[in-house]
């Protein structure tokens, strides 16, 4: 035990100390500007001036008038080019995005004498051919001309991106597979591997959504990353503001509802920004709050309270509600950013932000429709806050230190005392069979659930642009999270009452704490030589879970008489070494293939492997089977080899094809595995078992405007197959008496075809008008044949309706004096669309009818079970005069 102590102090002071050399892998924060400045007759200018006022950075030409710019910030500037006898030249809209490099080539025009600058706009190449792999990166100002609200909406509008019971999947993967980043660093909650941080669109001066292959940089994710980088402080005073609000508008007696009125105010939103020097020398600021308050579209009567006792017996029913109308779910919510700049010490940037998150909510219930506080309340709070020190060594070299604190609070419970005497009073929920088809009458609900994630995260890079076509990147990572999760306390219904159980291990533990460590370290070579580019990586990946298992699996809780003994061992750490490689190389002057491959690691989420892992619960198992698969800290990471291959052509000035095929081999999925004891029985835990395998395509298409109009369109054909599509899914068919053998069969989100289509008609600085359409083919369902028997049909060999879903958004751009004025419009669900894969029964694959009317009777009258109805938000913004 001591030695294994000093083991992992070494292994955490060794990745601290790599992160303090090489700095916060600052992944996707800075972007590159290269090129070549000649005259008029293709011949180099040795020694001309490259400035880009608006990132306080510049470089000379060499003698091949090639330059090389780093370290910039995602955004639109002007470049300057200048050099004595030659005319100056501004050009602006360069667009700079992270992590990639952006082209500059200039001809200049010989003055003897001095002539007036010459300032041109530059337009943003149709489609990028130096990208080694699927990436797509969307700027502020298209960020601002979508029908969406916040971060996930915009990833979920990507080519490779499929939608499933409300969880995004990148090219096939499972939920989870997605490392979310804001400037860089991870913004994942380590709990399950989602993103701890809902991010508003007025935050975002730039989104990268990377799909299949990525650099080594990237760590702890199989399928995708979305980097997100926030707005910075300006050098001028500027504020903006914003105003929504919205209501569901939709036909009740399509979905079994009724609907009185419209609520105009089921939806409001309020923002504001304000940015500008903070009063000390070279010091910037921005601040920004957020309010949004969020009713859904279905309302209950309190027409019971939870403490109402009704003669069931006798189909009695005590009322005591008030009777007034309530939202069945609802959210509150603060939101909020702090960001500070310090320009001060010669060639350091340093850098303060924190981004706040505090909400609460309830649950949108039907069956609470007459009982609404008979629901939990779901309280969350997040904070992402911390440190980036950015150090510029010299033209060609510069380094990045993060230190973040990633802190999540979720509670989940009716009410925060475990003892309170009003969970006495309210007892169990109640239904009876007699009154209004599963509505609660009566009780509380009795979950109890909360989680807590405190993360110190220190990450570091270092880049060196060794030659002007050569450069190379070094990082590391080292992460040491405090995870608890678990019951505050287990409420059991006994009866119409209650019986509590705190602290009485193994079956009703406390709250655990789990204290794992991740560390990782990175290289990344990247090489432009003439017209070819190669990224090559490698990353090493660290985890040690700090946790125990049985010594001897066969006798899991150490109490089977006769058998050799079983005490606690230490699960061993488990490390990983990925290598990564991606190629472009132009076929002409306007088009480029590309080909990348990877190897790509990541541990489940720390839920899974941590869950239900205290073994003494298998106490006294005998000749029988526990399906309640228990947990497995000892388990290796999940890994995936993607190839991809890729064709981008700009077939004209403003037409752009991207096309690109891709396959994943996915390996060591956590799936459920059974072990046999010594006395004959047997027990599911999670195991590295689990596989499957993803081929698709995408092929899309981006029309610049022309005139008015502007379009874009891409299309993904998918085919994701792997033995089950959750963890505990051989578990739970086995339970349920069903064929578990493993074999590949479509996963639950193999969506085989999916279309986005974005139409916009704009005039510039006046009006603008986007529909955004997403088609899609249906998700596998499992059929049944008769009620509650599947007869041997293969899971997932039913098909879902296909489904199509569009969004509108309109604005109007006027001036109130001097002062710029947005007037939006927007509407989710135009046509009302009560499918869009969602829920079908499963004995008629249509989510309108059952074959088992009688049986399915308290489902039929859910409307929940369709797709959210149109929303109509309408706002306005305002911004200072710039």
């Amino acid at each position: 035990m001591a030695g294994r102590g000093w083991l992992r102090f070494g292994c955490a002071g060794l990745g601290l100390l790599l992160a303090l050399l090489a700095g916060p892998a600052q992944a996707g924060t800075t972007g590159k500007l290269s090129g070549r400045i000649q005259d008029r007759k293709k011949q180099p200018l040795v020694g001309a001036n490259v400035i880009v006022p608006g990132a306080r950075a510049g470089a000379a030409t060499d003698a091949d008038g090639r330059f090389v710019i780093l370290n910039l910030p995602p955004g639109a500037y002007e470049v300057r080019v200048s050099l004595l006898g030659y005319r100056a030249v501004t050009v602006q809209n360069i667009r700079i995005s992270a992590d990639q490099t952006t082209r500059f080539d200039l001809d200049l025009e010989e003055a003897p004498l001095q002539m007036e600058e010459i300032v041109v706009d530059a337009r943003r190449p149709v489609v990028d051919l130096n990208v080694t792999s699927n990436l797509a990166a969307i700027q502020k100002d298209e960020i601002a001309r979508l029908p969406v609200q916040e971060l996930q909406e915009i990833v979920n509008l990507q080519a490779g991106v499929v939608s499933s019971s409300g969880e995004l999947h990148f090219r096939g993967g499972r939920v989870g597979e997605v490392q979310f980043q804001v400037d860089g660093v991870s913004i994942n909650n380590a709990f399950d591997n989602r993103a701890s941080l809902r991010l508003d669109r007025s935050l975002l001066e730039e989104v990268q959504v990377i799909s299949g292959t990525f650099d080594a940089e990237y760590g702890q994710a199989m399928s995708g990353v979305v980097n997100a980088v926030l707005r910075r402080g300006t050098d001028r005073l500027r504020w903006d503001a914003e105003v929504l609000g919205g209501a569901f508008l939709f036909d009740g007696d399509r979905r079994g509802v009724a609907l009185d009125e419209v609520r105009p105010g089921q939806i409001q939103a309020y923002q504001f920004s304000l940015s500008g020097p903070a009063g000390v020398p070279k010091t910037f600021f921005l601040v920004n709050a957020r309010r949004g308050l969020f009713q859904d579209y279905l309302y209950g009567i309190r027409r019971f309270v939870p403490t109402d006792r009704s003669d069931r017996a006798n189909n009695v029913f005590r009322a005591s509600g008030d009777g007034e109308e309530v939202p069945l779910g609802f959210s509150r919510e603060w939101s909020g950013v702090v960001k500070l700049t310090n320009r001060s010490l010669p060639s350091v940037e340093l850098n303060y932000q924190a981004i706040l998150d505090k909400s609460e909510s309830r649950p949108l219930g039907w069956a609470f429709r007459y009982l609404p506080d008979g629901r939990t309340w779901i309280r969350r709070y997040s904070v992402v806050h911390g440190l980036d020190w950015t150090h510029t060594l010299g033209p060609q070299t510069y380094y990045n230190l993060s230190v973040r604190q990633n802190y999540l609070n979720y509670r989940d419970h009716a009410y925060d005392d475990f003892t309170s005497a009003l969970y006495d009073s309210a007892g169990p929920l109640q239904t009876d069979d007699d009154f209004e088809r599963g509505a609660f009458i009566q009780g509380v609900s009795l979950n109890r659930f909360r989680q807590k994630t405190d993360a110190v995260i220190v990450k570091g890079s270092y880049v060196n642009q060794i030659t002007r076509d050569h450069q190379i990147k070094l990082g590391a990572e080292f992460q040491r999270p405090e995870l608890s999760f678990g019951a505050p306390g287990t409420i059991l219904t006994v009866g119409d009452g209650i019986a509590r159980r705190i602290n009485q291990p193994p079956l009703f533990p406390p709250i655990q704490t789990y204290r794992p460590l991740i560390a990782a370290a990175f290289v990344q070579d990247e090489l432009e030589w003439n017209d070819l580019k190669v990224r090559a990586g490698l990353r090493f990946e660290y985890f040690d879970a700090n946790a125990s298992l049985p010594g001897d699996l066969a006798n899991p809780a150490n109490d089977i008489v006769g058998a050799p003994p079983s005490p606690l061992r230490e699960v061993s750490a488990k490390t990983s070494l990925a290598p990564r490689i991606g190629v472009s190389y132009p076929v002409g002057t306007n088009a480029a293939v590309f080909f990348a491959y990877g190897h790509f690691y990541q541990m489940p989420a720390l839920a899974d492997i941590f869950s239900n892992a205290d073994y003494r619960t298998l106490s006294g198992l005998q000749a029988r089977t526990s399906y309640a698969a228990m947990g497995n800290p000892d388990v290796r990471p999940e890994r995936s080899v993607q190839y991809q291959f890729g064709y981008r052509q700009a077939v004209t000035e403003w037409l752009g094809l991207d096309l690109n095929a891709y396959y994943k081999d996915v390996r060591d999925l956590l799936g459920t595995e059974f072990v046999a004891t010594y006395n004959d029985a047997e027990y599911a835990r999670l195991a590295n078992v689990d596989f499957g395998n993803v081929i698709g395509f995408t092929l899309a298409l981006d029309q610049r405007a022309i005139g008015l109009l502007s379009t874009s369109f891409d299309y993904t054909w998918q085919l994701a197959q792997g033995n089950s599509s959750d963890p505990r899914e051989i578990a739970n068919a086995a339970a349920a008496g069903l064929d578990a053998r493993p074999r590949k069969l479509p996963l639950n989100w193999d969506q085989r075809h999916t279309l986005n289509a974005t139409v916009q008609l704009a005039r510039p600085d006046d009006w603008s008008c986007g529909v955004v359409v997403r088609a899609v083919s249906g998700q596998p369902y499992t059929p049944e044949t008769a009620a509650g028997f599947e007869f041997g049909l293969e899971r997932n060999s039913g098909r879902k309706p296909s489904g199509t879903l569009v969004d509108l958004r309109a604005e109007k751009r006027f001036k109130l004096g001097a002062r710029p004025v947005h007037l939006f419009g927007r509407v989710f669900n135009l046509f009302d669309t009560r499918f869009f894969n969602g829920f079908v029964f499963p004995n008629s694959g249509s989510p309108y009818y059952s074959r088992e009317d009688v049986r399915d009777a308290v489902t039929l009258a859910d409307p929940t079970r369709f797709q959210a109805p149109r929303r109509i938000e309408i706002g306005v913004s305002l911004r200072s005069v710039q």
